[in-house]
């Protein structure tokens, strides 16, 4: 990396090349035969190459463990640091530090209800259930209106 490239310059060229390096691992999972049966899969590697990216903190390729902690922590699903190592030996296997993009995305396609898969699942189709939260200060309330 160039040394004289700094702060968000830095951030964003390091980013970019991220993103590359996921597309990469997109595009063989294209072409997988394991996976021509998946409806929609491209949109569905875009759609999970997005979400690793936003909580790749550490900014190896890798969620680590308070990047999992807080993407949980985002979907309103807070957890233990004994939930959390569950979670990523359920993903990984073994004593893994962080879940590599590979990992995550036979988690996603995979047949597998993994804990943290359905979380995501669950997010994204409450997402697309939402309604707008109302604005402004609750309606005011009468002895008749309780149950």
């Amino acid at each position: 990396m160039d040394k004289n490239v700094q702060g968000g310059k830095a951030f964003g060229l390091l980013k970019s090349q991220q993103e590359e390096k996921l597309i990469a691992i997109n595009e063989a999972y294209l072409t997988d035969s394991k996976y021509a049966d998946e409806e929609d899969l491209e949109s569905k590697l875009n759609s999970f190459k997005e979400k690793y990216m936003e909580f790749d903190l550490n900014d190896q390729g890798e969620i680590d463990m308070m990047g999992l902690k807080r993407m949980l922590e985002k979907l309103g699903v807070a957890k233990t640091h004994l939930e959390l190592k569950k979670i990523m030996t359920e993903v990984v296997g073994g004593n893994a530090e962080t879940i590599g993009y590979t990992d995550f995305l036979n988690m996603m396609l995979g047949k597998r209800n993994a804990i943290l898969r359905l979380i995501l699942m669950y997010e994204e189709k409450a997402r697309g259930d939402q309604q707008p939260k109302p604005s402004g200060p609750p309606p005011r309330k009468t002895f008749a209106d309780l149950p």
